[in-house]
């Protein structure tokens, strides 16, 4: 009846078949790397782009899609001729887009695979290739590339489509998944701060000024960094939303004078803030929320991208991978300033390497009692409910707890007035979703520190939660890591077979969430 977070039968269905052919053309070149050939990094990105168009509400635009599908049924014809032996390819290596698409989608979905666990680690894996994907492609924006990551990524993509892995085989991909996440994790982390600087302790205004704004959201920080350059002399100020927040934290942006703070909260009020916001705003990738019929800013949307939606407009890339933003910083001018919608600043810039700076500090307050535990609670927000645990979680968590958290689930209790202990936050932000790369990070050195030979003997406790398949990727990273017991919120995710379930609880100790009293007796004993 519906898509994913809202995406209309046709769309859903063309994203199925983009990740099919995405897969077609990954067994190709897996097989032409197995006769020695190589493949080209256009090739590379191209696949990493196509998946990570299909991710969780990044892109509803069904015209986008089909011509992702189109773009790479060109590619795939090229390579197919490369392969010497194609009695080695599946049929999606070798479907040639003749059929009618929307009834070869509904052949080649999730469903097809009817073996249950199979299904569910099938899942797993290409959920988890979604997110590496993204931050893939992040770093290559940032012109860093990792071949083996796309060779892994691909070959794996390729596996799903193998019938003959047995349940076995997939647990053991699904793991490799996790070894390979940490290294795209890694790979972004260098680009990003090769590029910006390493991220420091950072206070960011939530108020307003009186000028005309931009507001960047999404995830990628060279985008933002065209932005603002191209808004120098204009009288036009920048603002990040939701998971655009943490660039705040790098020093090369601190250079910008109207780069002048973060608007609003998590992704899921945007339809609530982008009203109230006045000027443009610009969706660097997910998270989108379709917007309400009518709504006064449906015509000041633009993306760019793995980001689509229907008749909102598209910033291209040009050949030298710059864009202009001269259209929407022109809108801008004509625009209000931002209504404030709150006042005050909340405090970041907690990855890895500043952490390691403040680390005696950490260590004597560890040591003395001051820090009993550290709990990670990294991952998504989302509009639901039950989503006010986490908050409710925070608050309630005694004054020697220090939260480490990564995502956009900070929203929850990044405004909390929660303390510090002897000047070290209680809320340590290490920034997007893809730096929870540093929360593990952090677990290692700590480890090494305090010279124990388990991450898990340390006094820390993982209460995660999740919503998109990037948080897919962290959680596979983790366990990759050795990390176990890691608990998992609202709910476990629905396409894990209980078979697959069982797999995680036994050998990982993967557990769910139930009332704040009793998950902060349990974490904490």
């Amino acid at each position: 009846m519906s898509g994913v977070c809202g995406k209309k039968p046709d769309v859903a269905a063309m994203q199925d078949l983009l990740v099919y052919v995405t897969k077609g053309i990954s067994a190709i070149t897996t097989a032409l790397r197995q006769e020695g050939k190589q493949v080209s990094a256009k090739i590379n990105h191209l696949i990493t782009l196509n998946l990570f168009t299909t991710i969780t509400n990044a892109n509803f635009d069904k015209e986008s899609i089909e011509s992702r599908i189109r773009a790479t049924l060109t590619e795939k014809e090229v390579l197919l001729k490369q392969v010497t032996n194609l009695t080695v390819l599946p049929e999606a290596a070798k479907w040639n887009g003749s059929e009618n698409w929307e009834e070869k989608a509904r052949t080649v979905g999730v469903l097809s695979t009817e073996n249950e666990d199979i299904r569910s680690l099938r899942e797993l894996i290409t959920y988890g290739l979604k997110g590496l994907s993204a931050y893939s492609k992040h770093a290559n924006v940032l012109l860093k590339d990792n071949d083996e990551v796309d060779t892994f990524l691909q070959k794996a993509l390729a596996a799903t489509l193998n019938d003959n892995l047995s349940v076995e085989d997939l647990i053991a991909l699904t793991m490799e998944t996790g070894k390979y996440g940490v290294s795209g994790m890694a790979m972004l982390d260098k680009a990003n701060t090769d590029s910006y600087g390493n991220p420091e302790i950072t206070k960011v205004n939530i108020g307003v000024r009186k000028n005309p704004g931009i507001l960047v959201s999404g995830h990628d920080l060279r985008d933002l960094e065209m932005l603002l350059e191209q808004t120098q002399g204009t009288g036009v100020d920048v603002y990040t939303h939701s998971e655009m927040l943490p660039a705040h934290y790098y020093p090369a942006f601190k250079k910008y004078p109207n780069f002048v703070g973060n608007y609003g909260n998590a992704w899921w009020k945007q339809k609530e803030e982008f009203e109230t916001f006045n000027g443009p705003i610009v969706f660097t990738t997910n998270c989108i929320v379709p917007p309400k019929k009518g709504a006064s800013y449906e015509g000041k949307v633009f993306t760019t991208n793995a980001a689509g939606f229907p008749d909102w407009k598209k910033i291209p890339v040009r050949e030298d991978g710059t864009k202009d933003f001269s259209e929407v910083i022109e809108m801008a001018k004509t625009c209000q300033a931002p209504k404030e919608i709150e006042h005050g600043e909340i405090i970041g810039g907690f990855a890895h390497n500043q952490v390691f700076a403040l680390a005696d500090k950490v260590v004597e307050a560890v040591k003395s009692g001051a820090i009993k535990k550290f709990v990670v609670m990294g991952g998504c927000d989302g509009r639901h409910k039950e989503r006010d645990y986490y908050g409710d979680f925070a608050q309630a968590l005694p004054k020697d707890t220090v939260i480490l958290t990564a995502g956009c689930a900070k929203y929850r209790y990044n405004k909390l007035s929660l303390g510090d202990i002897n000047g070290i936050p209680r809320v340590l932000d290490a920034g997007q979703c893809n730096d929870s790369y540093s929360l593990a990070v952090i677990a290692l050195k700590l480890k090494e520190i305090f010279g124990l030979d388990d991450v898990n003997k340390l006094p820390i406790v993982y209460n995660i939660a999740w919503y998109e398949q990037k948080a897919v990727i962290v959680l596979l990273a983790l366990l990759a890591l050795g990390v176990k017991n890691i608990h998992l919120g609202p709910t476990l995710p629905a396409f894990l077979s209980p078979n697959v379930k069982n797999v995680l609880i036994d050998q990982f100790g993967i557990g769910g969430i139930s009332s704040v009293d009793e998950d902060i007796m349990k974490f904490l004993s």
